[in-house]
């Protein structure tokens, strides 16, 4: 069989790194280039898109090194056991891959995963060395986010953060049980102890940056970790549990949920079908409700026997509906904490009203102008000429505030 171009090659490792949802750039400071860093095209194989904090998108070149595996875990479509197209790049035809890319204006930056070959050390290695390679040896200042592989050394995992922007490391499954087993190589301990040894390193760097001592940056955009959605009988409170647990003790910048898909030749144990994509979108949105307006995990899913999100409405309305006691709120006199739990005021909205309202008692219109909808925050609140009266009472306030049922797409 002849060898693959590195065409062919690209487009069996681009596509089988679709799957890993843990690719976006936020928190990364932007690396200035003496030639301009401005984004051009972005069309191509491999080619995927994230955004930062201020909005920028950012197109990264998202690739495997290989999708060879000496793993076997059920849910992989890479799985040793798996009868798919393989291929394999050397350090170097990923390095120039890289660099072609980006000196196109195709992408800002590189997310780079595995395969495992050989074994976690091996394939850690070949990762870094593209790292160093575009680091040291080509001045490439472009994002690098490099996906970890547990149970790799310690000190491999480090060279890996001083020459990326993000190291991440998967957890896989909401459970420790369903990583056993579904991903039986793959030890549970082993991924606790990668996530925990970086946020140690994260953490010791930026107290040697605060004394203005001269180091190098280590993973300035932090950590992060995906889990599949599905592939087990966890419930999504259980998933928000974990989340929390995460966020509290690795300090991760963000967690990634991926809707379960069916692969080719699945064992038995899998389910047949691949759950809902609006259960993928609304622990997102319940994720968001925890990390920037100040929810608990317990009172997102409170009232829920079944201890699953409600998919016909986000989970900020659900919670409001359950809570009516605590409402309307006064949009001229309600604290900042309140504010921010109104089912249509985000976080850059309540800040304009807050501003706003220096000046001038607001008014409906005033209201109308600050935010996306005013018809999901009229129930909710008071104005200087507004009272919503018994609107909240209705029984239908459900109904009349779920939006249109939608499909969402998978990538």
């Amino acid at each position: 069989m002849p060898a693959k171009t590195l065409v062919e090659k690209l487009a069996v490792l681009a596509d089988a790194a679709k799957y890993d949802a843990s690719c976006a750039s936020s928190g990364s400071e932007k690396r200035k280039s003496g030639k301009g860093t401005g984004i051009g095209s972005t069309e191509g194989m491999g080619i995927c898109h994230a955004y930062a904090p201020d909005g920028r998108c950012i197109s990264l070149l998202k690739i495997l090194l290989t999708n060879f595996c000496v793993f076997d875990c059920a849910y992989c479509v890479n799985r040793s056991s798996s009868n798919v197209e393989r291929a394999r790049f050397s350090v170097d035809e990923v390095v120039q891959l890289t660099l072609d890319f980006y000196k196109r204006n195709y992408i800002e930056g590189l997310f780079l995963s595995s395969g495992i070959i050989r074994d976690t050390d091996y394939t850690m290695e070949q990762m870094v060395e593209v790292a160093a390679a575009l680091r040291t040896v080509h001045d490439f200042r472009g994002y690098i986010h490099l996906k970890a592989i547990p149970g790799a050394s310690q000190d491999l995992i480090e060279r890996a953060g001083l020459h990326a922007d993000r190291v991440s490391v998967n957890v896989e499954l909401p459970s420790d049980d369903s990583v056993v087993r579904l991903a039986p190589e793959k030890r549970p301990a082993d991924i606790r102890r990668a996530m925990g040894g970086l946020r140690t390193r994260i953490e010791a760097n930026k107290d040697l940056e605060s004394t203005r001592a001269r180091v190098r940056k280590f993973a300035p955009a932090g950590q992060s970790t995906q889990m599949i959605i599905g592939a087990d009988a966890t419930t999504d409170a259980a998933i928000l549990d974990r989340s929390a647990m995460l966020y509290g003790s690795y300090a991760l910048k963000r967690v990634y949920y991926s809707a379960f898909s069916p692969i080719p030749d699945a064992t038995s144990v899998l389910p047949l079908l691949k759950p809902p994509l609006m259960r993928e979108h609304r622990l997102y949105q319940a994720d968001w409700l925890m990390r920037f307006y100040g929810f608990d995990r317990r009172e997102i899913v409170e009232g829920r026997t079944d201890g699953m999100l409600d998919l016909d409405i986000d989970p900020k309305l659900a919670w409001a509906l359950r809570a009516r006691e605590r409402f309307p709120v006064d949009v001229n006199t309600a604290d900042r904490e309140s504010l921010l739990r109104v089912p249509g005021l985000g976080v850059k909205s309540v800040d304009r009203l807050l501003s706003s309202r220096r000046h001038t008692r607001l008014r409906l219109a005033d209201l109308g102008r600050l935010v996306k909808s005013l018809d999901a925050v009229r129930p909710f609140v008071v104005a200087a000429d507004w009272h919503p009266g018994t609107s909240l009472d209705r029984l239908d306030l459900k109904a009349r505030l779920a939006p249109e049922p939608r499909q969402l797409s998978l990538f």
